[in-house]
């Protein structure tokens, strides 16, 4: 996957878990937190839950995969910050 599509995924990722969750960091700060959100959420549905979904460009299940690792992400950097 490229460099744009991973922005791309990023930002929507980002953006949408934002919403979810909220407290996120600005647009910069949200296409950052979609990118971890798409390594994470790759590694645990691969890894751990033996998922056969990956992030593997711009469609849909990279798109929910990536916002659910932000969310995950996301969730704990709130934990983290109280």
């Amino acid at each position: 996957m490229g460099i744009l599509a991973w922005i791309i995924v990023g930002a929507i990722a980002g953006l949408l878990a934002n919403l979810i969750i909220g407290g996120g960091f600005g647009l910069i700060g949200n296409i950052l937190l979609g990118i971890v959100g798409a390594l994470v959420g790759g590694w645990l549905s691969t890894s751990i839950l033996s998922l056969p979904y990956d992030v593997t460009g711009i469609n849909l299940i990279s798109i929910l995969v990536a916002t659910g690792g932000a969310v995950v992400v996301l969730f704990v950097v709130n934990l983290l910050r109280r």
